[in-house]
């Protein structure tokens, strides 16, 4: 697959020419599947390269071709000399043989919505970088908002921000827009508002507030073809609702509309409530569905469903002995949705935050957040796969559990070296440990 030209290779008895070279215009895409369909071929292998594979995949689905996606870092290249015809050949060969796995797509209608959330991701990230940009025009000019103001992108800082672009220089006339629930007082607003205002400065601190408000902008736009494309998905579901009362009060108190516009077409579309589960909302669920599907048949257990997530410690064994226990490298959205889940947990008190607490404390926080992300991962198959209900057994209770299996591992070791481990409250005025 290539920008400018698709190599095919199929069965030498095929056709005369069996590894010919195919343009990347619509037409040549066309020309392409009549020809596979004269061979008659009935399956097809697409090395996954940049997006220059998704037209062609397409075409090839909707004139009924079984149409599988390879990972190029899994397919071992032919020996020798490196060309697009060798790989076309060595694809197809293996794909005789019947060696290579297809890669995980989702329902066409899943990945309509899933592509407009990699958009609104990236926009996230455009935004991010045009509020640094912003900070450091103000640093510059030595204005001091972030310290005064514990949102500069709220109500108060962009207030700020635009009397200050429309002309207005009075430190006292921009403390006035001062929000009553602001700690810090009028004066010292004030203080932090007296800066240089230099021409150069001005300019882009203008630029990035322009960018910043397009962004957003795009953002609202496209929040509302998510919200669109999951309404076609579901039609009957009530959007009007109102929506369930969130189960856990350590949520974010600053929801984002789009969780509010989802939460009910993501429980008609599933059947179940992901939201209950500790750590995720409907944004973060609705990011893992566009992932990975709402099949969960294509995985035997939620365990096989974890390790491609790559949340799994690894398990290179040589020699009966392990080189390597950490988990395999990804760029899995899913995986990065669940790891930022993980990490909501770190002050809830529930089984999966008692959990995440522990772990971070032995491991440290990124291997605390991996380990955490799989215990997530495990109830999603569970209620997606089967319909079940999430329940929180709660910190006390998997704090007990802990405790209970810690003594059964010690009173197995003590038993194993000839003694017998007995609580300090049941000696009669002896020693508080013994063995």
């Amino acid at each position: 697959m290539g920008a400018d030209a698709h190599w095919v290779a199929v069965p030498p008895d095929r056709d005369e020419r069996p590894v010919p070279c195919f343009g990347a215009f619509l037409a040549d895409l066309y020309a392409l599947a009549a020809w596979l369909r004269q061979g008659p071929i009935e399956t097809v292998v697409l090395e996954s390269t940049g997006v220059y594979w998704m037209a062609l995949f397409e075409v090839l689905a909707e004139r009924g071709f079984d149409v599988k996606l390879v990972d190029p870092h899994t397919v071992r290249q032919v020996p020798g000399c490196k060309t697009d015809v060798k790989d076309g050949q060595w694809l197809q060969e293996l794909h005789t043989s019947g060696l290579l796995r297809g890669a995980l797509r989702p329902e066409d209608e899943v990945c309509g919505w899933r592509s407009s959330l990699r958009q609104r991701r990236m926009l996230v990230a455009m935004a991010s970088r045009a509020v640094q940009h912003r900070q450091k025009a103000l640093e510059q000019m030595h204005l001091k908002l972030t310290e005064v103001v514990s949102d500069s992108t709220g109500k108060m800082g962009m207030t700020i921000l635009r009397t200050i672009l429309a002309g207005a220089r009075a430190p006292q006339w921009l403390a006035t827009s001062r929000d009553k629930r602001c700690k810090h007082e009028q004066g010292t607003i004030a203080k932090a508002l007296t800066g240089h205002w230099r021409a150069e400065h001005l300019l882009a601190l203008q630029q990035v507030v322009d960018q910043y408000d397009f962004l957003a902008q795009q953002l609202q736009a496209c929040d509302g073809h998510i919200a669109g494309c999951l309404q076609a998905c579901v039609p009957d579901v009530e959007t009007d609702a109102p929506p369930s009362p969130p189960a856990r009060t350590w949520r974010a108190s600053r929801s984002n509309p789009l969780r509010r516009d989802v939460q009910a077409s993501l429980e008609a579309m599933t059947g179940v409530d992901l939201p209950r589960i500790d750590g995720i909302d409907s944004l973060t669920a609705l990011k893992v569905i566009s992932e990975i599907g709402l099949d969960m048949t294509r995985w035997p257990t939620s365990k096989h469903c974890a390790a491609w997530l790559g949340l799994c410690p690894g398990n290179k064994l040589s020699g009966g002995k392990r080189y390597r226990m950490r988990s395999k490298p990804s760029a899995n959205r899913a995986a990065t949705a669940l790891r930022l889940a993980a990490q909501g947990v770190a002050n809830s008190h529930s089984a999966l935050g008692a959990y995440y607490r522990r772990m971070r404390a032995r491991l440290g926080a990124p291997k605390a957040m991996t380990a955490t992300a799989h215990k997530l991962a495990r109830p999603v198959y569970s209620m997606l796969r089967y319909g079940t209900a999430y329940v929180d057994a709660g910190q006390q209770a998997y704090e007990h559990k802990y405790r209970d299996r810690v003594l059964t591992n010690l009173q197995r070791k003590a038993k194993a070296f000839g003694y017998q481990l007995v609580h300090a409250a049941d000696i009669d005025g002896g020693v508080a440990s013994t063995l």
